[in-house]
């Protein structure tokens, strides 16, 4: 699923084409991330590899690039844009010009029970795909029972893996790695979301990528998001 706000429609084409392979904030970010990180490797994640990633600031507070009820690192060069969903599926449900249609809307800026939030691109760091936080409404506070229809959304899914986790900023969530599969193109891929409940609603955070290798390339980046979750 392609999403992104400021970039959406000029990026609605590609997104089409590209919608099946990616699955499913263009700006570095700021203010907080400078105090966050300093760009050092001692605050990476580590994905299965094992190989560390280096921070590149921080997101989700008041002030910066995407504000959410969470925060977190994102990683040192990929460019985080927020995405105003509910403004997009507005202006869609009233065919205002310029605006997606409301099935087009529909598909890339929600999934399940919750909606995009903020699109963290990787393509300026070598790879190929995006690190999603999706949000939803206070009154789903189970978060995995968010998590389980966010995953039933996206269809074609199989040989899903739920557990516990805790991250390193103190939030119990819950975790799934699980396998897409493309109709169009007959591949199969590794996706991997994360979901968290805070007072604010719950939030999903959700790693694609164009395919399994590019998934374990990135999957540094979507630890170190993991290992620095917190609220906002």
């Amino acid at each position: 699923m392609q999403v992104g706000v400021g970039s959406v429609r000029g990026r609605l084409v590609l997104a089409v084409a590209l919608a099946a392979v990616l699955g499913g904030c263009a700006k570095p970010a700021d203010g907080d991330a400078r105090s966050a990180s300093g760009a050092s490797a001692s605050a990476g994640g580590e994905g299965a590899g094992g190989t560390a990633t280096a921070s590149g600031g921080s997101i989700g507070a008041a002030g910066s690039r995407c504000e959410l009820p969470v925060r977190f690192d994102i990683a040192k060069g990929w460019k985080a844009e927020a995405v105003d969903a509910e403004k997009e599926l507005s202006k869609a449900s009233k065919g205002s010009d310029g605006g997606l249609s409301g099935a087009f809307a529909d598909a890339f800026l929600r999934q399940g029970p919750v909606t995009t939030a903020c699109e963290i691109d990787a393509k300026p760091a070598g790879h190929i795909g995006f690190l999603r936080v999706w949000t939803g409404k206070p009154e789903d506070a189970d978060a995995g029972a968010v998590l389980r229809r966010f995953v039933a959304a996206e269809d074609n899914v199989s040989k899903e893996r739920y557990r516990s986790v805790r991250t390193g900023g103190g939030l119990r969530g819950v975790e799934v790695e699980y396998l897409y599969t493309s109709k169009l193109l007959e591949e199969t891929k590794k996706e991997t979301a994360l979901a968290v409940s805070t007072p604010d609603g719950p939030v999903v955070l959700h790693l694609g990528g164009m395919d399994s290798e590019e998934h374990d390339a990135m999957r540094p980046a979507y630890e170190l998001a993991k290992q620095t979750l917190k609220l906002g």
